[in-house]
């Protein structure tokens, strides 16, 4: 009866005072070398993973096992709310614009990998099915990592932050996917069949058809309906509390309903945030009448009082017609301040995941690295390497922004056409004949041409001498309107071929394919998740059980040092970027081009 009293209940004790300051200290600590970091370089993220490296099980073990498990699970839902912000601050006419060289830089992202870690069987000794769960841990890219830096950068809502997002966003479902095909394996290759592979593929696809359908279909022509009986919907439906009511429910019932489905919960959380967009933006629509003047119209002319005058394309507005537009205006500001998805997480969310769960989420990554076990000879120089392949495997991918010239190949094949053209040269021996019958027909004619041509010199300098009387004698007036044309066409030729040879095409800035390819290098939790779980399921295994396998140290390795790495060098470009765009104020020279548009 005891036992079940005990089971009937958690009994409530006060925590100690080392584990209250344990536990302060280390919420304070993260959040410190967030902000420091973030001032410098823009990664504060690598500090939290410091801070878990430091705290948990592979340093000081300040925290108990039972504590990181806690905080893993409160940082994945940080990370779940990571990426929702990232579907709220996503553009669907930007993504449908740049949906072709996303998918080309999430392509690239995942082959290159995939490909080049098969070079693990010659410096490892690994098997085929241990280079690719290697592949498929680092073809994946962080997420939480992507949108911690394109935020912190103010870069997530530009055009490369559209491009970089999506693409890291694909190569994560794939990671995923690989989750459930490792999974499936369960450490043998027997069991690799069509279905462990094809399954995962096309429930997540299936997941995104049915949810554009669900839209399309339903709540599409559900919302016209409502919006058709407008009186008799209750005021409270249009309250930010009932917009935080009905969002909340969306993206839980959006990630549980992706999860049982067999596909990734992050990728679910996305498209929450996408379709909230998309509604927000056909509320806005509906609601505001197609006669009514956006809030960014400028004024008219005060000074144009004409009732007629149309001096700056303008029309001339009367009374009437400008109460009409102020209250056309205040309905468009009445509209514009509608509970919106982006303004819902603004008040209830941001917070609490901005100083809590994502630094708990980026601590969590620190307690999966094994540091202790890392520092061997034979792994070092090996993890070294196999990260320098995998960085410049993702490096690779930002050549797609790159925007080759023609000219160079131009030169090139000018190039190659001069020794052919110099060729008749060497056959001048077979033509000595004809030449110096020509030099002696050429001599002979030369008296006669040099007179004719002195006679034409004098003709024309006497032709000159009397147009310059002419002119003298005549009125300002009366000068031939001819003369000034012909001064200056000589002058706007030369001008133009000049510019035509002597000025190159205006380079192209290489910010964007580098910010690009260093954002998509940081790996991180799903990394680590594929390579516990191939660890877990004895396809590293090694000799002894109890022992962590060389090929799996090597791997956290290369994911280790593309997480920190590539942080860090976003970062600095991005302070460099920054540096450039103040210096140039508003001369329109932008490092970023149409990327940061």
């Amino acid at each position: 009866m005891a036992g079940d009293n005990s089971d009937a209940a958690f009994a409530y004790h006060e925590p100690p005072l080392a584990t209250i300051l344990n536990q302060t200290g280390f919420l304070v600590v993260l959040n410190v070398v967030n902000v420091c970091l973030d001032k410098i370089l823009y990664c504060g993220l690598i500090g939290q993973l410091f801070i878990g490296i430091l705290w948990g099980t592979p340093g000081a073990k300040w925290l108990d096992r039972e504590t990181e498990t806690v905080i893993q699970q409160l940082g994945y839902l940080g990370l779940i709310m990571l990426v929702y912000e990232g579907g709220l601050s996503t553009s669907i006419k930007s993504v449908r614009a740049n949906l072709m060289v996303s998918l080309c830089v999430a392509i690239t992202g995942i082959g290159a990998p995939m490909g080049l870690s098969f070079i693990l069987k010659e410096l490892v000794g690994a098997t085929s099915l241990q280079a690719f769960a290697a592949g498929a841990a680092l073809s994946a890219t962080s997420l939480g990592t992507t949108f911690t830096i394109l935020s912190t950068t103010n870069l997530i809502s530009t055009r490369l932050g559209t491009v970089t997002t999506n693409a890291a966003m694909i190569d994560d479902v794939v990671g995923l996917v690989m989750v459930q095909i490792i999974s499936n394996l369960g450490g043998s290759a027997s069991s690799f069949t069509a279905v462990t592979v094809i399954r995962p593929v096309f429930v997540s696809i299936g997941f995104a058809v049915g949810l554009y359908l669900l839209c399309a279909c339903f709540i599409r022509p559900v919302f016209k309906r409502v919006i058709s009986v407008k009186p008799k919907v209750p005021n409270f439906i249009g309250s930010m509390q009932f917009a935080f009511l009905y969002q909340t429910a969306f993206l839980v019932g959006i990630v549980a309903g992706a999860t049982y489905a067999g596909t990734s919960s992050l990728f679910a959380a996305y498209l929450a945030g996408v379709i909230v967009t998309w509604f927000d933006g056909m509320v806005a629509d509906l609601k505001i009448p197609p006669g009514t003047v956006p809030q960014d119209t400028p004024p008219t002319d005060p000074n144009s009082s004409n009732p007629g005058a149309q001096d700056n394309g303008t029309p001339y507005l009367s009374e009437e017609s400008q109460t009409s537009t102020s209250d056309a205006s205040s309905k468009g500001t009445r509209c514009d301040e509608s509970p919106t998805g982006e303004r819902v997480y603004e008040k209830y969310y941001k917070q609490p995941v901005v100083r809590i769960l994502t630094p708990l989420f980026f601590a969590s990554i620190g307690f999966a690295i094994p540091i202790t076990e890392m520092f061997r000879g034979n792994v070092v120089w090996r993890g070294v390497i196999y990260a320098l392949l995998m960085m410049f495997a993702k490096l690779i991918t930002g050549i797609w922004l790159v925007r080759f010239s023609l000219r160079p190949l131009s030169s090139f094949a000018s190039g190659l056409k001069r020794p052919f053209s110099r060729i008749p040269l060497f056959c001048v021996s077979t033509r000595t004949d004809k030449l110096e019958k020509g030099k002696q027909q050429t001599a002979a004619e030369t008296p006669i041409q040099s007179s004719e041509d002195s006679t034409d010199v004098s003709n024309n300098q006497a032709n000159t001498q009397n147009q310059m009387t002419k002119n003298r004698g005549s009125s300002p007036s009366e000068k031939p309107a001819s003369q000034p044309e012909s001064q200056d066409e000589p002058q706007a030729t030369t001008s133009r071929r000049s510019s035509a040879v002597t000025f190159p095409p205006k380079p192209k800035s290489l910010y964007p394919s580098s910010i690009l390819g260093l954002a998509m290098v940081a790996r991180g939790e799903v990394g680590y998740l594929i390579a516990s779980l191939s660890q877990s399921q004895g396809i590293f295994a090694s000799g002894s059980s109890g022992e962590i396998s060389e090929i799996y140290l090597v791997i956290i390795w290369a994911i280790s040092i593309c997480t920190l790495i590539g942080p860090i060098c976003v970062g600095t470009l991005v302070k460099r970027v920054k540096k450039l765009q103040k210096m140039r104020g508003n001369s329109g020279s932008d490092p970023l081009g149409v990327w940061g548009i």
